[in-house]
């Protein structure tokens, strides 16, 4: 296609109003590559690509802020796109069929008289929590090299590696044979091309024989774990060294150590409510816990990540990439970010936490624990 298409053209072709594709222009989202001369908007081969990945994100429920930073990302091209698309509208398309044969059940079962209970009536609807919070994975969490070398430092001779609760891909180490485990399906999707071999499964429950890895790690993730000691015994048990990346929450003063959950969100003690101590996530791998401080200009998005740059937390998209704001609920969240709004405009925050500002790095409870 080496003519260009007017602005009319692509809306009806697109299935778009005119007015949608200007807005686009305006945010810079899409912008296109030439005028007519009678002054009208233009679209080349290449504006039509942008596009097309634009509305595919779109029409999965992606924000604009989110697809801005998918597309322009330089290490993903036009065939990695398609394919994220494509693992991504499967999924869609898997769940969507699975919450249809829950209603034919119990609609079967209601025409029966047969009545179903509350586990029953939810079960083909429950979405676990990365399936929430995986779409916003790519545009804020990315490896922070400081901390990879930490981890694979940790990692040491192992030549085959494996990943639990491997998400996206963060911190996979290039030079080894990586093998993947993620229970979500939209985080399996968002993999990048190319990215190690990765197994639907779960930590508790790992699909290999005894000591089949040198190696096993796991990465911000172990907090999500159903039951983490039989996850980590599970990594121990498949592996002859296990490399974890995760939170200590029993020390004393830990209300204390960050601003975020100090100040504007309380509601973080209720999420490590029943959360095993550090030394029993220590005995179940049988090695030791080493502290992680935390860089002020950490480029992985992690929940501690921005302890610096406060005004990050006023963003909906770095949010969204943390597990932390869904699970304490929207009421929770629209009360921190307002107070940290107000505060951040008041110069109240720069005022509390002026000693921030001259440190190179936090310690704020990450762990590394290695055996």
């Amino acid at each position: 296609m080496e003519e260009h298409l007017t602005v009319g053209r692509v809306a009806e072709l697109a299935g778009v109003t005119v007015r949608t594709l200007h807005h686009y222009d305006e945010i810079g989202l899409l912008t296109p590559s030439t005028r007519t001369p009678a002054g009208h908007r233009a679209y080349s081969a290449g504006d039509v690509r942008r596009l097309r990945e634009v509305l595919g994100y779109r029409r999965l429920g992606f924000g604009l802020r989110e697809i801005a930073a998918l597309v322009d990302d330089p290490a993903t091209d036009p065939v990695a796109h398609l394919c994220r698309l494509r693992g991504l509208l499967t999924d869609q398309r898997d769940r969507a069929a699975a919450m249809v044969a829950a209603i034919d059940r119990e609609l079967e079962a209601r025409a029966m008289g047969i009545p179903t209970t509350p586990e029953e009536q939810l079960r083909g609807f429950g979405a676990q929590l990365y399936d929430t919070i995986g779409t916003a994975y790519p545009a804020t969490r990315r490896t922070e090299p400081r901390i990879a070398a930490r981890l694979w430092a940790a990692l040491g001779d192992a030549r085959t590696v494996l990943n639990v609760g491997a998400g996206t891909g963060s911190y996979e180490p290039p030079d080894r044979t990586v093998t993947a485990v993620e229970p979500s399906a939209v985080m399996r999707a968002l993999r990048p091309v190319g990215a190690a071999p990765c197994v639907a499964a779960a930590a508790e429950r790992l699909p290999f024989e005894d000591r089949s890895f040198d190696a096993a790690m796991a990465v911000s993730t172990v907090h999500h774990w159903p039951d983490p000691v039989a996850g980590l015994r599970e990594m121990r048990r498949v592996a002859h060294r296990v490399v974890v990346f995760s939170y200590d929450a029993d020390e004393t003063g830990w209300r204390e150590r960050f601003w975020l959950t100090r100040d504007y969100l309380p509601e973080f003690a209720g999420l490590l409510v029943g959360w095993p101590p550090l030394d029993e996530l220590t005995r179940a791998i049988g090695g030791r816990a080493e502290p992680v401080p935390v860089p002020w200009d950490c480029a992985d998005g992690l929940f501690e990540a921005y302890w610096r740059r406060p005004e990050a937390y006023l963003d909906e998209r770095v949010r969204r990439a943390m597990s932390v704001w869904t699970r304490v609920g929207p009421p929770a969240e629209q009360r921190a970010v307002r107070m940290l709004g107000e505060d951040l405009a008041s110069g109240r925050w720069a005022e509390r936490n002026h000693d921030l500002l001259a440190r190179d790095t936090a310690e704020l409870g990450l762990r590394l624990l290695v055996a």
